[in-house]
Order: C-alpha cells, then sequence, then structure tokens
C-alpha cells in the first residue's frame, strides 16, 4: 500500500501578496482516501532541484465543500513555500498521503456551544476549515476568532472571512490584532502575549462560557494562549493546538544524548506497518525511531521531523522509549501507548512499533 497519492493542481489563486490558495484533486478512484474532518492537514511530497521535500499544510475548505484546498504562506528561505507561490501552475502534481490531525472536535446539530479562535499569521487555515463547519452544522453555537497578523494587508483569507461574519452576525464575532499597524484601540495593537489575551477575553468574551478553544501559531503564543483560557476557567482537554513552528531538542538534551551515544548499546526494533513487519538492530540515542527505520529503507510517514505534525504517529506495542518533544499527541493518546516516531529514542533493548494501530 502507497503512502502517497499524486493530487493534481487544478486551481492557483493569489491570496496576499505573499500567500497562494491551492486546490488539489486527487484522481477519481482515490478520491475517498482524501475525505478529511475539518481542521485537518495534508503531508505534501515533490521534488525541486532534484531534492525531495515534504511539508504539511492544513485544509482550508470545509468537509461540506467537497474540495481539498491549501493556503501556502512563502517563507524566506522556504523551499517549498517558495516553489509554491512562484513557481506552481494549473496541472502540476503533488503527491500526498491522507488527510491527518486531531485539530477538530466532534460536532452535533444538537449543540449550542460557544467556541474562541486564537490564530497568528497562517495559522488561520485549519481554523477558518473549523469555523466553516462550526457554522455550517452547529445551527445555534457561536464562533469569537482572535487573529493575529502584522498589517491589515497580510490577512490571509480577509474577504471569505468577512464574507462569512456578514452571512453570519449575531454567530461570527472577528477580532483582528495587529503588531505593525496601529488601530484605533490600543487593546487591538501588538502581539497575542498572556496579558494581552487575558484582557481580549474579559472584554469579548466577559461572563460567557467558552465550551471549547482553537489555537494556531507559534509556541510562544500557543502556550500564553492556554495558560489564559485555563486562568479563566476553560478545561484544558478542551483547548486544542495546531503549532506551525517548533525547537528542537533542548540543549541539555541533546548534550546527554551525545555523551549516552559514546557507550549505547544496541536496541533491536520491530517495525509493522502495512501489514508488514520488518526487524533491524540500531544503536540507542544515535537516531530516533523514525530515522533508524528511513536508514534500514523502510517507507514510513513523516513530514516535520520536529514533533509537531504528528505524521510519524504510530503505537509502541513494547519497550520505553524517551521522547525529545511533543506537540502533537494529547494527553490520552500517549497513555494508549502512541509515540512521534522523530523524536523518540529506544531505552529498552528492544522496542515493537506498529503504524497500523
Amino acid at each position: 500500500m502507497t503512502l502517497f497519492h499524486p493530487l493534481t493542481v487544478t486551481g492557483v489563486r493569489r491570496d496576499t501578496r505573499d500567500s497562494v490558495v491551492l486546490t488539489l484533486s486527487p484522481p477519481p478512484d482515490r478520491a475517498e482516501k482524501f475525505q478529511f474532518t475539518q481542521g485537518q492537514y495534508l503531508t505534501l511530497r515533490t521534488h525541486i532541484d532534484g531534492e525531495e521535500v515534504r511539508r504539511s499544510y492544513s485544509i482550508c475548505a470545509a468537509p461540506f465543500e467537497k474540495c481539498l484546498r491549501i493556503g501556502v504562506k512563502h517563507a524566506a528561505g522556504g523551499l517549498f513555500s517558495t516553489w509554491a507561490n512562484r513557481d506552481i501552475g494549473p496541472g502540476a502534481v503533488i503527491e500526498a498521503m491522507a488527510p491527518m490531525g486531531a485539530f477538530h472536535m466532534p460536532l452535533d446539530a444538537g449543540h449550542a456551544r460557544t467556541y474562541a479562535g486564537f490564530a497568528a499569521g497562517s495559522g488561520i487555515t485549519p481554523l477558518i476549515s473549523i469555523i466553516k463547519a462550526v457554522l455550517r452544522e452547529e445551527a445555534e453555537s457561536r464562533f469569537i476568532l482572535f487573529y493575529g497578523n502584522r498589517a491589515s494587508s497580510t490577512i490571509m483569507f480577509r474577504e471569505e472571512l468577512e464574507d462569512l461574519k456578514n452571512e453570519n452576525l449575531t454567530r461570527l464575532s472577528i477580532i483582528h490584532i495587529l503588531s505593525r499597524e496601529h488601530q484605533d484601540i490600543d487593546l487591538l495593537n501588538g502581539r497575542l502575549t498572556r496579558e494581552k489575551c487575558d484582557a481580549l477575553l474579559e472584554r469579548w468574551i466577559g461572563g460567557t462560557k467558552i465550551d471549547a478553544a482553537f489555537i494556531c501559531g507559534p509556541q510562544s503564543m500557543m502556550h500564553d494562549v492556554s495558560e489564559s483560557l485555563a486562568a479563566h476557567g476553560l478545561d484544558r482537554k478542551n483547548i486544542k493546538f495546531e503549532l506551525f513552528a517548533a525547537a528542537g531538542a533542548p540543549d541539555e538534551k541533546r548534550a546527554a544524548r551525545a555523551e549516552a551515544a559514546a557507550q549505547a548499546h544496541s536496541c533491536r526494533a520491530t517495525i509493522i506497518i502495512h501489514g508488514l513487519s520488518r526487524s533491524f538492530d540500531f544503536q540507542k540515542n544515535t537516531r530516533p525511531v523514525l530515522e533508524a527505520g528511513l536508514a534500514e529503507g523502510l517507507e514510513l510517514p513523516f513530514a516535520c521531523k520536529a514533533g509537531v505534525c504528528s505524521s510519524c504517529r504510530a503505537k509502541l506495542i513494547e519497550g520505553e522509549v524517551d521522547m525529545d518533544a511533543n506537540f502533537a499527541l494529547e494527553d490520552y493518546e500517549i497513555a494508549r501507548g502512541y509515540i512521534l516516531t522523530c523524536q523518540s529514542y529506544p531505552v529498552t533493548d528492544r522496542i515493537v512499533v506498529d503504524y497500523d494501530k
């Protein structure tokens, strides 16, 4: 079973000066594989200048729209984002894994809930999918979006968001926070810090009970917003995160790993994927499970290799691992034995990892 499937670019739309929206279409016989839930993402693969490049991008369409769309914001020096913004055109083919991700909550037409969303820059991409789904599927629910950008000209999906707001005046509120463009209300200037989030919640939420919140942005923002939401009474299990950047392992952890590698013992690893099992030996503390498997020639799922996207998620059936970073798995997933193989180093002399679970 192949991990990747061809998607044809059927539409390219310039959204802002430095972002583009791509519409992607799978072959008819594989369309079912690309059914998705709001908030999920695609892991894409292509070759640029002879180099294989993988990136994960959130789907900005809602499931009821029956199409695949992603928003790609240009990042300075970004190989894929530069290619997508400058060179790609209709008819191009990009490979993709089936949609993944747990950045969502089940919707129920009988619920009347209040959701809050916090996004920075391109972090709006999964949130606009979630907003559209909520407005469509839960007619009595409302959504309050706090969206941080540098300036009004950099706001992704600005017209689409305004249209959604105009169509749902009593159910959708959008508060723009700009860091490099002055607004008349001081509270709306600057970045989404803990203090600013406290003030925003007090002013726009007041005594309203928030049932769930979605946060997509850099790690520092995620931490500040989640702490503010928890302080205002929201149960942490109802706070969903999606990072688009993350730091690697702390320096002290890398140093300890390097020291341990000098006297590392061998680990016997068994990898199960698509019903097939493969066993091999590799030295502890020298590389994570994912890298060891790739070195053995296994075709394993991955994208960011930073513990952010969860593309490499698998279940640890036997043994123990030390996971350097985790920005993707929920506590209940870890309790059930799931790991991010890109961040997991064997602790025991034998491990069994199952990608099929």
